[in-house]
């Protein structure tokens, strides 16, 4: 063989060399970026199933930390309209606040089988409700669910009492979980004798039946 074969011989292996040594990064490059993409995948993976598992530890802590509020929610918030019950708070806080007997404790005229009154607008020919529970009550505005029992407190001038019992049981019954708020006061003092008062008090009970 002459020198000069010889050269193209070389130089061919040459080219075929760099072609396969071209050939064989590309490959490389190729299964190099495959296990990029799938490693970038499973890391993405592993941090959403951290981030589901940290947020379900904050869900059970969650749960846990407003258990017992959700139990003092209830608490607070009577559950029904238990009328007896309601009368006999009220008449315990009278006669800790030294009022032996209060002249009448009355409620809104019942309209079983009828819808609640609905703020200021009421039904005048009742409409049939399955939910007699509901009666007697006015759903509160903007809280879903939770509804305003009115309650009437009358103590009459004959059994009129010093303004500073007077305003000791207005103190007792606003400390009441079921006659915490007082929406409506008229005080007369007694034409028999001015040291002594008569009242009139409208009370909200709120519930969630």
């Amino acid at each position: 063989m002459s020198s000069k074969k010889l050269y193209f011989v070389l130089l061919g292996l040459i080219l075929l060399l760099g072609i396969g040594t071209i050939a064989g990064a590309y490959e490389t490059d190729q299964l190099l970026q495959q296990r990029s993409n799938l490693l970038v995948e499973q890391k993405a993976a592993s941090v959403a199933s951290e981030n589901q598992q940290t947020q379900l530890a904050k869900n059970k802590k969650d749960i846990t930390k407003y258990k017992d509020l959700n139990t003092i929610a209830k608490t607070i918030v009577p559950q029904d309209k238990d009328q007896a019950q309601a009368v006999l708070e009220i008449v315990r806080l009278a006669q800790q606040s030294n009022i032996p007997r209060l002249s009448s404790v009355t409620f809104p005229t019942s309209t079983l089988g009828a819808k609640p009154l609905t703020g200021a607008t009421a039904t005048t020919t009742p409409v049939p409700t399955a939910n007699n529970k509901l009666t007697q009550l006015i759903p509160v505005k903007g809280i879903t669910g939770v509804y305003d029992l009115q309650i009437t407190i009358q103590q009459s001038e004959n059994a009129a009492v010093p303004y500073s019992t007077f305003i000791a049981f207005l103190q007792n019954l606003e400390q009441n979980r079921r006659t915490a708020q007082v929406s409506n006061i008229s005080v007369t003092p007694s034409s028999k004798n001015p040291n002594l008062v008569a009242f009139t008090l409208i009370i909200d009970e709120y519930i969630k039946p």
